[in-house]
């Protein structure tokens, strides 16, 4: 009997219905293949203790063959460091910069707060519905403004009584300085930002034609107002609107929370960087990168994290230099604060969102850590929270400079797997678990 034969045999002998056993070779193959995965005992899931979890993430970093590195990882629940290489030494850490940004925003403006685009009147209105001025659209720093909010500024005009105007649209951007870039451009417009940095911007202030997003923006509100039949008799300009007026109109970007979530998530470079400015604007002297940085310093300092050298708000820039203990000291901070959960839901989930969708999928990792991203040229960077099984919460940082990313990222995914299969207390090297 040879080996087929055989087989069939056996399978016929099983029960199997004869037609089955009569397949071609190849289904009856992979017919054989299914029966093994049945019969045999899925191998146990594991678990790792603090001495193997220490040497899975010294295997991990020294494999990603970065030139400088700054890892460490703590159990927030315990306040144990399971894990550290170079922790208190700067790097560049790229985009997880952001998460100072955006937690300086919750702190500041709160998880409720939002930006504000508003329309003023420069003059008086009469009994026919005329203003006898000017009408002022006036920028608030908020980087979701697009067409529809647009549409509904000059549709709260015309609901207000106003039917013609004298004077002119004019766009006021003064909340903001007029710098169209980030630090690493000098100022000038960044072609990696996403957009054109300034107080009033529609669509990222892509549309804008000479005279800069904000004159634009005007445009937009003086077409969609005749278009609603407001005539508007001067021509579109900038200016400045005048000084304690209440608005006449009003439209706001969605809530701090959601702000900072679809900043760190996605890793918005242009909603950070105005972000920044926009802290500057509120809780500093004026509303420039500077100021900013300024504020987040201070903000920081109450949180109990180390000073740090910020550059901007988006983690562009290369002059930028945290390390992982400052980064971990900045989750750990947070968790003790009315914002806690505002700033761990605005971070990626691995295996299904943002910049970590496609990466740690199917793995212990897949749901249970969160975590910011960070990539430049020669440099990677992941730093977020696990939840492990037995309800501990692990802080991490792994800053990468002098790395191949393809490297950093297969190595950065095995760290977390092995975080998130940390069990506190348990003995043993690797544990199987139910």
């Amino acid at each position: 009997m040879n080996a087929w034969a055989g087989t069939c045999a056996r399978l016929r002998d099983e029960g199997l219905p004869w037609p089955l056993v009569r397949a071609p070779r190849r289904l009856a193959a992979v017919v054989l293949g299914v029966l093994t995965l049945l019969l045999v005992p899925a191998p146990a899931s594991w678990a790792l203790d603090a001495t193997a979890l220490r040497g899975s993430l010294d295997r991990a970093v020294t494999a990603a063959r970065a030139a400088h590195v700054s890892a460490l990882a703590v159990d927030l629940t315990t306040g144990a460091t399971l894990y550290e290489r170079g922790a208190d030494t700067p790097r560049i850490p790229a985009s997880v910069q952001k998460l100072f940004t955006t937690a300086a925003a919750l702190r500041r403006y709160g998880a409720g707060g939002r930006l504000a685009t508003t329309v003023v009147l420069d003059g008086a209105v009469d009994e026919t519905g005329r203003l006898d001025g000017d009408l002022v659209l006036v920028g608030g720093g908020d980087p979701t403004l697009d067409r529809s909010g647009i549409a509904r500024l000059a549709r709260q005009v015309r609901d207000s009584g106003v039917r013609r105007v004298s004077g002119s649209v004019l766009a006021d951007d003064s909340w903001l300085d007029e710098q169209r870039g980030g630090p690493r451009t000098g100022g000038a417009y960044d072609a990696d930002m996403g957009g054109v940095l300034g107080a009033l911007t529609v669509n990222r202030g892509w549309s804008a034609r000479p005279g800069g997003p904000a004159l634009a923006a005007a445009r937009r509100l003086a077409r969609s107002l005749r278009g609603r039949g407001v005539r508007v008799t001067g021509r579109t300009t900038t200016g400045r609107a005048p000084q304690a007026t209440a608005p006449l109109a009003a439209v706001r970007s969605p809530t701090m929370d959601r702000l900072t979530r679809a900043i760190n998530v996605p890793s918005d470079n242009f909603a950070a960087e105005v972000l920044l400015k926009d802290l500057g604007a509120a809780f500093g002297r004026r509303g420039s990168t500077k100021e900013g940085v300024a504020v987040v310093g201070r903000t920081m300092g109450a949180l109990g994290v180390e000073r740090r050298r910020i550059a901007d708000g988006s983690g562009l820039s290369r002059a930028n230099r945290v390390s992982a203990r400052q980064i971990v000291a900045l989750l750990s901070g947070m968790r003790s604060t009315e914002q806690a959960e505002a700033f761990e839901n605005s971070l990626a989930v691995a295996g299904r969102t943002g910049t970590l969708r496609n990466r740690l999928r199917g793995t212990v990792a897949d749901g249970a850590c969160r975590g910011k991203t960070g990539t430049l040229n020669a440099v990677s960077s992941l730093a977020g929270l696990c939840s492990t099984r037995d309800g501990h919460t692990i802080g991490f940082a792994f800053l990468m400079n002098g790395v191949t990313i393809w490297r950093a990222h297969r190595q950065q995914d095995r760290a977390a797997r092995a975080l998130a299969a940390y069990r506190a207390g348990v003995p043993g090297k690797r544990i199987p678990t139910p």
